[in-house]
């Protein structure tokens, strides 16, 4: 094959001219690449990379693409080296010369409940401080990036935000990317022995009396199974074992069957609207994915790699189309897919750590102005247990019924929400150019059991941000929360019931004895039980019944609100990791469901459904009013008014919702103290060179405070947003 005429980084720097040493290292590594991707691919082509061509290359300054995979060890990078192979095989076809390198890939779904969860969050920022070392110490112009799982996706892009920022500074070619989400992992089903014996359980549940055991059974057996469903039956067969109706042997036995038959051979990203499945969303908004390759049921041909490489190489010299450019002018059609689809609470505090790598001036409450600007209708009609999750998803878009974000896109036009239409994309064009192609773009080329929606499900959706006397941000996810349930909880007053961090937490929710506990220890104190009583409109004098009617009454009536609180949870306390288990143990459990909410400083996967509460800030570590509550507070919750707020207790008791208007940090301080010892003493188990101390907030993104002290840059004028 002759050698190319290739198209060259138009930039005075080009450290592989000046540098003889990198010429001497790199050849055989591009080489190396290049036949194991013959090799794997079974490549037709006759080979031509030879040591001097790449040279030759590497002198003129071709273009160096960085493919940017995961590791193996996580469910979507499982057949990267294809990927890889095809992207390589192409970079060099078109001129350039490919190289590549791995980033560990934490998975949140196996880190759930452990340590790991500990260094979840950090690993993002660790990811982009690896992305940042790996272009700059080998001079990388450009990124082909294989999109994973949770947090790694914005890691990778607020690391190749951040270096185009720093590039433009030293007045070098800028960077660009183009982003390959990994396919869709097909969800598994019970068995149908399994589930039969589930039914048994079921009934003879029902037979002895515990309905509600009964009703969770077959409500779970009815989601798909995914790692997320998992944690949801942990729940339930541990309470099925604490009333007798199942040995602890045969627990682990159903684990282990619904374990081996969750995950496809293949892999992929799981097919529940988590943090991963919404990184895939967001980027795609953000115009960073390609669309051939953003939702695929399996993993990418040559073909389909090699337009997404082609492209990528239309956008070198392209100032306009360089990543830090293409983020800030997509970011409110990000956020209001986001909303518009239903997002994760992850990308809360991901959204506003990519602008603020990319240099731009931003917190949760720019990104709020920008959702607040214009209502987002509630278009994603996505389901565990109807046959819409991601994976069908996938599937319309594979078959060109729709075309997957695009369509959500047009859709949000259709409903008159303002979407820029000239932002550019890494497609080389811009929203306009790719939406003037008008086939398979309406979500009514889906006929039946539609995801994507033409007319909106309600008027809202997305993730409302919090403020209120005793903290000053939060954030709850409406979207998670059906009408009802908003209804069941907004305006109403709620008993705190405190604890310290997680593990008790956890503990406690998987007892099948916990509300019968708390009724015996008179939790919550007598006189506010009777003014919540009246308040919710109670019929009857409460004071005339025993304590232990009065608690009856009012589970039975809806009349009890109780709002868990985790605290010590936030990024310096223990890493800010997230509250999915307890949420899930909620969830599975219908009696917790209806009378309780969660709230905490830690954060809160996309598949947590309910009244979920979090990345509460100042966190309990920094002495945040999360630190001071305790078990017998009332909160009420003003979900549609965007506040929580600490009631007064003697008003209260008459009758009276009168916010408290007291210091409580200088009322119970000796308590603060004693909570905070026990929080430091616990952060020990996180590993020293891992703890997130001296990170902002999560309303700042939870970033290295560098990052957001030099983010300087105002916003670019953003369709439908009045100027802050």
């Amino acid at each position: 094959m002759a050698t190319r005429v290739y198209p060259r980084i138009d930039t005075p720097v080009n450290p592989y001219q000046t540098n003889v040493q990198g010429k001497a290292n790199e050849p055989i590594c591009v080489a190396g690449l290049l036949d194991h991707a013959r090799r794997l691919v079974g490549y037709e082509g006759r080979p031509d990379w030879t040591l001097e061509e790449i040279y030759d290359r590497l002198e003129a300054n071709a273009p160096r693409v960085a493919i940017i995979g995961g590791s193996s060890d996580h469910p979507a990078h499982i057949v990267d080296p294809f990927t890889v192979a095809h992207a390589a095989l192409r970079i060099w076809e078109n001129g350039g010369v490919p190289f590549g390198f791995s980033i560990p890939v934490m998975c949140d779904g196996t880190a759930q409940s452990t340590m790991g969860m500990s260094y979840s969050l950090q690993s993002r920022n660790a990811v982009a401080m690896a992305v940042v070392n790996q272009m700059e110490s080998h001079g990388y112009h450009a990124a082909f990036v294989i999109q994973g799982c949770d947090k790694t996706p914005t890691g990778i892009l607020s690391g190749l935000a951040h270096l185009d920022l720093v590039r433009r500074r030293r007045g070098e070619a800028p960077v660009w990317a183009s982003f390959a989400p990994a396919h869709v992992l097909r969800g598994g089903s019970i068995p149908e022995k399994l589930r039969a014996e589930l039914e048994q359980l079921a009934r003879r549940a029902e037979a002895e009396g515990y309905t509600d055991l009964a009703e969770d059974v077959r409500d779970t057996a009815a989601y798909i199974l995914q790692c997320s469903s998992n944690t949801a039956w942990q729940g339930v067969l541990e309470r099925a074992v604490q009333v007798g109706l199942l040995t602890r042997e045969r627990h682990k036995a159903i684990e282990r069957e619904l374990a081996v038959n969750t995950c496809h051979h293949l892999g992929g990203v799981c097919a529940f609207n988590g943090t991963g499945n919404s990184s895939r969303h967001v980027v795609a908004g953000l115009g960073m994915a390609h669309p051939r390759l953003e939702l695929l049921t399996d993993p990418p041909d040559a073909a389909t790699v090699a337009a997404a490489v082609d492209d990528l190489f239309r956008l070198f010299n392209r100032p306009e189309y360089s990543v830090r450019e293409i983020v800030g002018r997509n970011i409110a059609n990000a956020i209001r897919i986001h909303s518009a689809s239903g997002g994760s609470t992850n990308l809360m505090m991901h959204l506003v750590a990519v602008m603020l790598y990319a240099g731009y001036r931003f917190t949760l409450w720019d990104l709020d102005r920008i959702r607040r600007s214009y209502p987002v209708p509630d278009l994603f009609d996505y389901s565990l247990t109807q046959g819409r999750d991601i994976f069908a998803l996938a599937q319309h878009t594979c078959a060109g019924h729709i075309r997957g974000m695009e369509t959500l896109f047009h859709e949000l036009l259709e409903n008159g929400v303002p979407m820029d239409l000239d932002a550019p994309t890494v497609t080389g064009t811009t929203w306009r150019e790719r939406l003037a192609v008008r086939e398979g773009l309406s979500a009514l080329g889906v006929r039946e059991n539609p995801i994507i929606l033409h007319t909106p499900r309600r008027p809202f959706s997305g993730i409302e941000v919090l403020t209120g006397n005793w903290f000053e941000s939060a954030v709850v996810k409406v979207s998670g929360m059906t009408t009802a349930q908003l209804d069941e909880f907004d305006g109403r007053p709620a008993f705190v019931l405190y604890y310290e961090n997680e593990d008790e937490a956890n503990r406690s929710l998987l007892d099948v004895g916990l509300l019968a506990g708390l009724r015996a220890a008179r939790a919550f104190p007598r006189p506010e039980m009777e003014a919540m009583y009246r308040l919710t409109g109670g019929d009857g004098d409460a004071s005339e019944w025993p304590y232990d009617e009065l608690w009856d009454r009012m589970v039975a009536g809806g009349h009890l609100r109780i709002a868990i609180v985790i605290a010590g949870q936030g990024p310096e306390a223990f890493g800010m990791p997230e509250m999915f288990t307890p949420m899930q143990h909620i969830n599975a459990n219908r009696q917790l469901r209806r009378l309780t909410c969660l709230l905490s400083d830690g954060r809160y996967s996309g598949v947590t459904y309910g009244a979920a509460i979090g990345h509460v800030t100042p966190e309990a570590a920094r002495g945040g009013g999360i630190l001071y509550l305790r078990t017998g507070d009332v909160l009420l919750l003003g979900l549609r008014r965007r506040r929580i707020d600490l009631l007064d207790a003697a008003a209260f008791r008459e009758g009276r919702l009168e916010p408290y208007a007291g210091n409580l940090a200088a009322e119970r301080a000796g308590l603060g103290q004693e909570r905070l010892a026990r929080i430091r003493d616990r952060r020990r188990q996180v590993a020293a060179v891992n703890r997130m101390v001296g990170f902002t907030d999560a309303s700042a993104g939870v970033v290295p405070p560098q990052v957001f002290e030099e983010a300087d840059e105002p916003l670019p004028a953003l369709a439908g947003v009045s100027p802050a």
